[in-house]
């Protein structure tokens, strides 16, 4: 539903602990897409303190180096730092060429951005481009790593959707729908791997504190509520995959009122907030 956090008032328990996941059921090795920054960035930190190395996947090489450095260092771990852009033609197969020699166990699949704004004023090309990443990206990873971990009868998916998704976000709709194809994709795939001993699960997070906030012209005072910190975002969506709970909307409050508002009114909302968001865009 993208706008309710447990914050400010709110007295509900808050998850600030990394959660521990099982270095035997998803390591050696974890693999991270959109791990430069946010999210993808805790993912890979949460991950690493599990005692399991990190595969880096993101287009800002440089980033992710500081990122590997400072996991090696903090958590005593390997790590491997892949410049990829996921929305390019044969990028896969580099992927797959730069971690064949891997025992990969765990697969983050975050990558992933958003462009707010009218429809009528998106041009084909950049909505085609970025359904591309939203969604062929995943698919595509699911493809490549699937094989192996089915093999290797253990492991795990876990993939980054985001919450309202699949109820239509106004001034987000190429957006939105792509986000509602990762959380069916995942779900789907949930059952088919759960007797082959490969776990998946779909986090759909709701607006969480990281840059992109910013790069949708939100602050936290145009919200209804605080946005979420990456780390208990993050920390409930690896507790979710450690129990191969198939979809976590993180923070109580959003799941509450996720179950509870209707989806007429999600979009209402969303459309009034993004609306404001992004009226200074031409």
């Amino acid at each position: 539903m993208l706008i309710f956090r447990e914050g400010r008032s709110c007295s509900l328990r808050v998850i600030t602990m990394s959660t521990l996941i099982d270095k035997n059921r998803f390591g050696p090795w974890a693999l991270v897409t959109g791990a430069s920054s946010g999210i993808g960035k805790e993912f890979a930190r949460q991950i690493a303190r599990s005692g399991i190395n990190v595969v880096l996947v993101s287009r800002r090489k440089a980033l992710l180096d500081g990122v590997g450095k400072q996991l090696a260092k903090e958590f005593n771990v390997e790590y491997r730092a892949i410049e990829a852009d996921l929305a390019t033609d044969g990028v896969f197969n580099t992927l797959a060429d730069s971690t064949r020699d891997l025992d990969i166990g765990l697969v983050v699949s975050n990558a992933g951005t958003g462009s707010p704004g009218r429809f009528l004023a998106k041009d084909l090309e950049e909505l085609t481009a970025l359904l591309k990443l939203n969604t062929l990206a995943h698919l595509e990873i699911a493809n490549l790593f699937s094989p192996l971990l089915v093999k290797r009868k253990r492991g795990g998916f876990l993939f980054v959707g985001a919450m309202g998704a699949d109820k239509g976000i106004p001034f987000m709709a190429n957006d939105s729908a792509a986000k509602a194809y990762v959380q069916s994709f995942a779900q789907a795939l949930h059952e088919e791997f759960k007797p082959l001993g490969v776990y998946v699960t779909v986090l759909p997070p709701g607006p969480t504190d990281t840059p992109v906030l910013a790069q949708f012209g939100l602050t936290p005072e145009s919200m209804p509520m605080k946005p979420m910190t990456v780390e208990q975002c993050v920390s409930e969506g690896l507790e979710a995959l450690r129990k191969n709970q198939s979809l976590i909307i993180p923070g109580r409050i959003n799941r509450i009122m996720n179950a509870i508002i209707p989806a007429s009114v999600v979009r209402s909302m969303m459309a009034a907030m993004f609306e404001k968001a992004t009226a200074n865009q031409v």
